[in-house]
């Protein structure tokens, strides 16, 4: 295995206690060089900037980055930091894991969410006093790309079952556009899909989400319903997510800071180190990958669990307990 380089930024809150576990667990099962970056609300406070040039950079130049979360600086962090890896594909895998108490046990889900433009394009204004506006971008090359990306990800990792969430009814021209580019894209590739109303959709996937698979998603819609469904299999804690590019990349845990519990020693790592696995993925070490799965899925079932799960763990005798399965 040669040595890729990853950047590493913890970021805020319990980002700073549960990466460092997911650098151990890569650290445990490959040659990798870490480079350690800052970023977040501690950052701005001390230098004045939440995302210093120095950290975008570190990322960027990086083959992947392990990133914790930011708090209030999280717009001024997360965003620009999915630039730096030319991140078009947000994915975000929902799956029931024994012992984590699932209040749906059958999910399995794989949200691929377009994560460039819509609502996130960051264009905003107050037009007068006591009015502002919101513009919202969807244009056809991103759209293409992430169904692309979707189709292909359900093809490779075997779903049968695609749907594609949007308000087209409502949102004519801008959903109408992203619908009208993933039909395309469906058509001559000869795919079949469903097509779903993303708020009809959030109910049905409550209902039955053992009805669906991998979901093409605008970047709002994938961010709402992806935290919908981590309410199905036993919360924020057990998400990971990758912010994919064309070479480069960014994994995440969904969660975010939890400043209510940093610094207790009690925060779930098990996103953080899901979120590793699917880095390795990204590199091209699928056995290392299962591995690490493997080992985060037999301490879910077995324990030690943390609070979040109905245990009483620290995250250290958890991160304990994976690295001695793997």
């Amino acid at each position: 295995m040669s040595e890729e380089r990853i950047a590493v930024v913890p970021g805020d809150g319990i980002g700073q206690e549960v990466v460092p576990v997911a650098v151990d667990v890569l650290d445990a099962v490959g040659d990798f060089e870490f480079v350690h970056a800052d970023a977040g609300d501690a950052v701005k406070a001390e230098t004045g900037e939440a995302l210093p040039e120095e950290t975008f950079e570190t990322v960027a130049n990086a083959d992947a980055t392990v990133f914790g979360a930011a708090g209030d600086t999280a717009a001024d962090v997360v965003l620009p930091l999915r630039e730096a890896v030319d991140s078009f594909a947000n994915v975000r895998p929902a799956r029931a894991h024994p012992g984590a108490n699932a209040l749906k046990p059958e999910t399995d889900l794989v949200f691929v969410r377009e994560n460039t433009e819509g609502v996130y394009s960051g264009i905003e204004d107050e037009i007068t006093e006591g009015v502002s506006t919101l513009t919202r971008v969807v244009t056809d090359r991103a759209s293409r790309d992430i169904a692309e990306f979707g189709f292909d990800y359900a093809a490779e990792n075997g779903y049968d079952d695609v749907t594609v969430a949007h308000k087209a009814n409502v949102m004519r021209e801008t959903d109408g556009r992203f619908l009208e580019n993933v039909r395309a894209v469906a058509d001559a590739r000869d795919a079949e899909f469903d097509e779903a109303l993303m708020d009809a959709l959030a109910m049905h996937l409550v209902q039955r989400p053992e009805n669906y698979g991998v979901v093409i998603c605008p970047n709002l819609a994938g961010d709402v319903l992806s935290d919908l469904a981590a309410g199905l299999v036993g919360g924020l804690g057990l998400l990971p997510s990758a912010n994919v590019g064309h070479a480069n990349g960014l994994f995440e845990p969904v969660h975010g800071s939890a400043p209510d519990i940093a610094g207790d020693g009690i925060a779930n790592p098990s996103a953080t180190v899901l979120s590793a696995a699917m880095l390795l993925e990204h590199l091209g070490y699928d056995r290392e990958a299962a591995s690490v799965r493997d080992a985060v899925e037999g301490v879910l079932a077995d324990g030690p669990r943390t609070p979040d799960l109905g245990g009483g763990a620290s995250t250290e005798a958890v991160a304990t307990a994976i690295l001695d399965e793997l």
